[in-house]
Order: structure tokens, then sequence, then C-alpha cells
């Protein structure tokens, strides 16, 4: 079960740490079978409640996951083991359409708007003590959010937008409450609430959004919090029409002690309307991350909501990293404010190539979908064998278990860099992968 790596201690802590280290140092690898507690107790030489206590820390820490009778194994991607582990290995001479980045000939130049950001810096010394946040950043910000229909609230700036989904969550939350996540969703999002020591609840999803019957079901069963993509939704491209919106607004009512949290990840590269949810709640968050528009290194999002919310936010920001490097908030005021990014012309280089490879496949007779972002999902009966076909054949996409829990198979094609005489050649060798499919809800 455990191959040649012997778990050890004899107290709870003692036992969790054994396995901690494994999992950190690649000897227990993700997905693998942990021995029954029972089991394990007897080898020690401990109580089972000892090993009961043990799994429940590494549960807690989303080191491990626990299916009932089917027993405890290592998380797909545990929080402690190192990212090479868990990375598709992409071969030389393969085409890596896996990555989920953005193109990065579509990302502004960044050294102008930091050597005025730096010359400002010169000038003005951001010292301790001083705001959180670049004045005209939140003022940018919070014109922005208006234009969109996102209700008032204080403006925080965070080191991205999971930063940001984090500390929402543990503003509100406590091990063992259950989060609703979109199925199939953003990886990060479903590794994240476990971390936390939260469960999550899976919500089905189509190009319009998460799945309202799904939605209500969830918060029905208790589900305290709801995430949910506004647009581009990763992996599948969805986008909120104004129908689901409607339709999420109303199951929101009627649960209205719910902490909603929206991702707008797809601000300033998609050019479909914002149908925001934020409002409806008594607590609620909205994120928007600078990374897919001016690049993942820009670390910064910036995040409004409920002023007890936001309040907690930068309370418990004050006590760790203190402040988002004000130098990195004055650079994307200038980027802004210098209109850096056209987003009709990023959106629109988008949309072809999504559409193109959307459209190369149908005529195989393939169901794809990709209604705004920088992805296209693929529903498959076999996720893996497609992904090794595929790999073979000199393509590397990313297999769906990534991003679903109860969904359907599927497969995860970033478009943002492929080329218009590539699409042909692509879909050509998904339909050799996969073969044609039935149409089918995909989740």
């Amino acid at each position: 079960m455990l191959g040649e790596y012997r778990i050890e201690g004899k107290r709870a802590a003692e036992i969790a740490a054994s396995v901690e280290r494994a999992v950190g140092s690649g000897e227990l690898e993700p997905g693998q079978l942990l021995p029954p507690m029972r089991e394990l107790a007897v080898e020690l030489g401990v109580n089972p409640n000892t090993v009961a206590a043990a799994y429940r820390t590494l549960r807690e820490r989303g080191v491990i996951e626990t299916a009932g009778r089917r027993g405890s194994r290592v998380r797909p991607k545990p929080v402690t083991t190192a990212r090479e582990l868990s990375r598709l290995d992409v071969p030389p001479g393969v085409r890596n359409l896996s990555d989920g980045n953005p193109d990065p000939a579509l990302l502004p130049a960044l050294a102008e708007a930091f050597t005025a950001a730096a010359a400002l810096a010169d000038r003005e010394p951001v010292l301790y003590g001083a705001a959180a946040v670049e004045p005209e950043l939140a003022r940018i910000a919070r014109a922005d959010l208006v234009a969109d229909g996102v209700p008032d609230g204080p403006v925080v700036v965070t080191s991205g937008a999971l930063d940001g989904i984090e500390r929402v969550l543990a503003a509100h939350l406590r091990p063992g409450d259950a989060v609703a996540v979109e199925d199939p969703g953003w990886r990060s999002v479903l590794d994240l609430v476990p971390a936390l020591g939260l469960r999550a609840v899976p919500v089905g999803v189509d190009d319009e959004g998460p799945m309202p019957d799904d939605v209500r079901t969830a918060l029905a069963a208790g589900a305290r919090a709801l995430v949910v993509t506004d647009r581009a939704q990763n992996p599948t491209g969805a986008a909120l029409s104004a129908t689901r919106a409607r339709a999420l607004r109303s199951v929101l009512e009627e649960y209205p002690r719910t902490l909603l949290i929206e991702d707008d990840h797809g601000h300033r590269i998609v050019d479909l309307p914002l149908h925001p949810l934020a409002g409806v709640t008594r607590h609620w968050a909205f994120t928007r991350s600078a990374a897919k528009a001016y690049g993942p290194d820009l670390r910064l999002a910036v995040l409004t909501g409920d002023s007890v919310t936001m309040d907690r936010v930068q309370g418990r920001q004050r006590l760790g990293p203190g402040w988002v490097s004000r130098l990195l908030q004055r650079a994307l005021v200038r980027l802004w404010s210098d209109g850096a990014v056209d987003v009709r012309a990023v959106a629109a280089a988008y949309g072809r190539r999504r559409d193109a490879l959307i459209g190369a496949l149908a005529e195989h007779g393939i169901e794809a979908h990709g209604r705004s972002g920088m992805n296209v999902w693929v529903p498959v009966p076999d996720e893996t064998g497609a992904v090794a076909r595929l790999l073979h054949s000199g393509w590397a996409v990313a297999p769906g278990a990534r991003f679903r829990m109860s969904a359907p198979p599927g497969l995860r094609i970033t478009v943002s860099t492929l080329a218009p005489d590539e699409v042909g050649t692509v879909a050509d060798a998904v339909a050799a992968a996969v073969g044609p499919a039935p149409a089918r809800r995909y989740v």
C-alpha cells in the first residue's frame, strides 16, 4: 500500500508529521492509499483514536482526503507536495496547450510603467504607516466597478485573486464548513478549499455559469459560501448571462447568510458584459486580478465587498504582509491610465482562436465549449487515454481531472497562443485521440 515507506509516531501530531513529510518529499504520491486507521494503530501500537486524530489533522491541512469505506488517500494536489510533482511534464518538441497562460504577445510592456512608479517612489517614498491602497488605484477601480454594477464597498488590494479568495473564506468560515464550488472549476480553488479545512461541494456548470438548481441544493444542504466565476471561467470558458444571473440572485435571496465570492479575473480580456451577483447576500466579496491582462507576475488584485468582510480581510492582512507593494499598485495605475491594454483587440484575439478551434472540432462531430477567455473545454469519454494519445502526436493538453470533482471527463485546451495554421492540425489530433462524442451536458 505504501511501498517501502513506513509511517512512524506514537502521538497524533507525530503520525501526522510523518505522513506530511513523506508527501512533501514525494515518498507518498498524490492518490496513494493510506492504511486503514485500525490497521495502522495495530502496527504503531497506539489507540485507534490517536490515528483518527492524526488523519483528521491531515484532512484539515489539505494533505489527505477520506471517502468513507474507500479509505483515506493523499489528495491529488496536497498542500505539501512540491509543485514539480503535480506539474504536467511537456517533452521537448511537444506543443504546449496545457498551461492556461495568456499570450505574451498580448501583454503590455511594463518598463515605462515601472520606471514612472519608481520615480514617484523616489520623490514620495511609502513608509510604515502609509495607506495600504494607492488612492488613484482605488479611485479608478471603484469607477470601473460602479460602471459594471458592482455595489459600493471598500477597496482592498491583495496579491492576486486567489489570495483575496483565501482571505475572504478565512474571514468568515471555520474548518468543517462547506463551500459550494464550480465543477468543473478553477483547480486552485478546488485545492484551496480543503487546504483551509473546508469541505468543497460541487455545483454543475454550463456555458452560462453555475446551475441554479445545483446551487440551491448545495445551500439547502448547509454550504455556507459560494464561489462563482463571472466570466472566462476556468476551464470551461463559461460566462454568466443576464438570465442566469437573475436566476442565481433569486436562489441567493433564499439564503441571505451565504458568503458570496465572485471572481472576475477575465476583466480587461473579455468583451462580454458583466452580470454581478454581489449585494444579494449579507456578506460578499468581488475580486479582479491583473494577471490575465497585464501578466501573471504582476501579483495584484482589487478586492471589494461588504464593510465587515473587507475590515476583517484588511485587519488580518495588516498582521501578515501588511500591504501589497505600492510600487506595484502605482505601476498598475500607470498601465490603466495609459490604456496599455486594448480590451476589444485582446478579447477579439482570444475569441477568434476559441471560435476557430470549436468550429474545427464541430466539423469532426466533437462537442467543445468556450464562451469567453482563453480556454476550450472538450468533453471526452476517457481523458487519460486522450491526453496520452495527444501527447504522442505532439500536443500537450490539460487533463480534466485537474479541474473537476464529480463532473464527467474532459480536456482543457489553452488557445491563447494557438496560431491560425495550427487549428486544423489540433482538431485533427483531438478527433483521432477521442473520436466523435454525442452531445452531453458537461456538468
